[in-house]
């Protein structure tokens, strides 16, 4: 089964320029609006990912949809000796470029403008996979997550952080007004992109989560799959290796 999500809206462009698009707009701004809006929250989400990762002591990895690099950058916290962070957008790409050259991470961190559906690399390339906030924005989700799979080395880690919805009362009910009314106001207040976070807000809710999510990655051949909510269940971390 194939899994979609709906685009960004530009009629003149497919869902994956429509993205494109959509981050390049709000490249400056992402950083900022991501810690006002998460609360801060996600920087801990983060190092648990790092944490997970670190116990499989990887020497490559591969950080998709990488965004500015918070992720990679974090992960330089690992023993990996090449990270390669990834992204389809240029514009965040370059503000990612700018930090990590003021950190002197340039020797470990490589950041490169790529497709998550056709991803540059061979077969069992790298030892550990990750994604922050960016398989909603795959186009074909199953293609993305079997371009993952190829690129992982056996017993390699993968490792995904994505946001979720809430199942229990009332913390679903409060996650429900947050995301529909007061994030894409406050996306609204920051960004010029009038909607790019009304997109962002309405891709979370829709996008399978949990077991749903645990499924899916089963069906695509990965194994020991594992799902571990975060901050009652507005995040969820999902971890899985190759066979």
């Amino acid at each position: 089964m194939s899994t979609k999500v709906k685009p960004y809206k530009d009629s003149d462009l497919n869902k994956k320029q429509q993205v494109t698009k959509m981050f390049d707009n709000i490249s400056k701004e992402y950083d900022g609006l991501n810690r006002v809006i998460s609360f801060g929250i996600d920087v801990k989400w983060r190092k648990k990912v790092v944490q997970i990762v670190a116990k499989s002591n990887p020497e490559t990895i591969l950080d998709i949809a990488t965004g500015t690099g918070d992720l990679a950058i974090n992960l330089t916290e690992t023993a990996a000796n090449r990270i390669v962070g990834l992204d389809i957008s240029d514009g965040m790409l370059e503000v990612g470029r700018q930090k990590i050259k003021k950190k002197s991470l340039d020797g470990i961190i490589e950041m490169v403008i790529g497709d998550s559906e056709s991803l540059p690399f061979k077969d069992n390339s790298f030892d550990a996979i990750t994604v922050a906030f960016g398989v909603r924005n795959f186009e074909n989700l199953n293609k993305g997550l079997s371009e993952i799979l190829r690129v992982l080395k056996p017993n390699g880690i993968f490792v995904i952080l994505e946001t979720s919805v809430p199942t229990k009362t009332p913390f679903k009910q409060g996650y429900k007004l947050y995301s529909k009314f007061i994030l894409p106001n406050i996306g609204r207040l920051f960004s010029k992109d009038k909607i790019a976070y009304k997109y962002l807000s309405d891709s979370a809710s829709k996008f399978p989560f949990g077991e749903e999510l645990n499924n899916i990655l089963r069906d695509i051949g990965f194994i020991n799959v594992e799902d571990m909510p975060q901050t009652l269940g507005v995040a969820t971390i999902y971890k899985a290796t190759k066979r």
